[in-house]
């Protein structure tokens, strides 16, 4: 948190470039610099609040804000009319927590300790969890092809409404029933550290900055990709999940340098679960009601990346065990990934 803090300098500066209409280009790399930090103390300010109100209500907070910011980001880019670039995001979150997160917390772990193992069984759920996640945003595209219409968003809307139901599912599963499975997790609330007041305002004035920052980002959106020759595939894909996530991400990390890899595994392939199963249903439901509707007809390219992120990771934990030879490929595996979307 420490070394985010710096960061927040981006947000009187995202300001002050805004109010004196500076080029949209500065305004946009301003808000995505301020949204890193802020969206660290949202993650933390919910771990506190969660400490509080005990396991099982903290448990289904983190499990329900743990991608609040990216959340908030892809709400504006929704209102904005830019459906592409919020489909684009659920990609690039899916395969950016499995890939690059858990790629480069399997690295950095691996180097400092030789081998790592974590509980078969935990991350054994969490792949197929994700798996069947991933099945609902596949189908879709898969017996529509690219016919966005009528047929599109009625699939769109049954598909989401199962999958909140199974999200539904899951929090009871390692909430409740089997909860000693997902131990880690709590584990790692600990004890608190800030109040509970000061976890809520904290929160609050966190939200509210991230909403505002989140604005200021999808305006220069247009003129990015204009004058910088990045497509808003590469923004979604790419760029807003990284800004969106980068606390959470380098909690996996430093959780895997203490030798707490199940944790870590829990953040990266929970995350990516989430947001199939959780973020992208509700955006359908959001983009019905604001009067953009989202459907989950998925390009190609995105629909390759995910297959071939989620195959790649389950192959890697059937043993139980890590190191940063493995790390290292899943890194090989998103940046091969990133370089291809960058140039398409």
């Amino acid at each position: 948190m420490k070394i985010l803090n710096v960061l927040l300098v981006a947000i009187p500066i995202s300001l002050g470039l805004k109010f004196t209409h500076s080029s949209q280009v500065l305004v946009f790399i301003a808000a995505c610099a301020s949204i890193i930090p802020l969206s660290g103390y949202m993650g933390k300010a919910t771990e506190e609040i969660a400490v509080y109100v005990g396991p099982r209500v903290g448990g289904l907070l983190n499990a329900t804000f743990g991608n609040a910011a990216e959340l908030i980001i892809t709400l504006f880019a929704l209102r904005a009319g830019l459906q592409e670039v919020v489909k684009a995001s659920i990609t690039g979150s899916i395969i950016g927590n499995i890939l690059l997160v858990l790629g480069f917390s399997m690295f950095a772990g691996g180097l400092r300790h030789k081998t790592q193992k974590f509980n078969r069984a935990a991350a054994g759920m969490h792949t197929s969890m994700l798996l069947m996640a991933v099945t609902g945003l596949i189908i879709p595209a898969v017996f529509l092809g690219s016919n966005h219409g009528p047929k599109a968003e009625t699939l769109s809307i049954g598909v989401a409404a199962l999958l909140i139901l199974v999200y539904i599912l899951s929090l009871l599963f390692s909430l409740h029933t089997h909860k000693d499975v997902f131990r880690p997790s709590q584990e790692h609330a600990g004890e608190p550290e800030w109040t509970k007041l000061k976890a809520l305002i904290v929160l609050v004035v966190a939200t509210l900055f991230v909403a505002l920052e989140s604005e200021y980002l999808v305006e220069g959106i247009h003129a990015v990709v204009k004058t910088l020759g990045v497509s808003e595939l590469f923004i979604g894909v790419i760029v807003i999940p990284i800004i969106g996530n980068a606390a959470e991400h380098s909690t996996a990390v430093m959780m895997a340098l203490k030798n707490k890899m199940e944790i870590s595994l829990e953040i990266a392939i929970g995350s990516s679960t989430q947001i199939a199963l959780f973020v992208a249903p509700l955006l359908v439901f959001v983009g019905r009601l604001i009067g953009h509707p989202l459907d989950l007809l998925f390009t190609s390219y995105e629909l390759v990346v995910i297959i071939m992120g989620i195959v790649i990771t389950g192959i890697i934990n059937l043993d139980g065990q890590s190191n940063w030879l493995e790390g290292a490929q899943l890194l090989a595996a998103y940046i091969i990934m990133a370089l291809a979307f960058l140039i398409i």
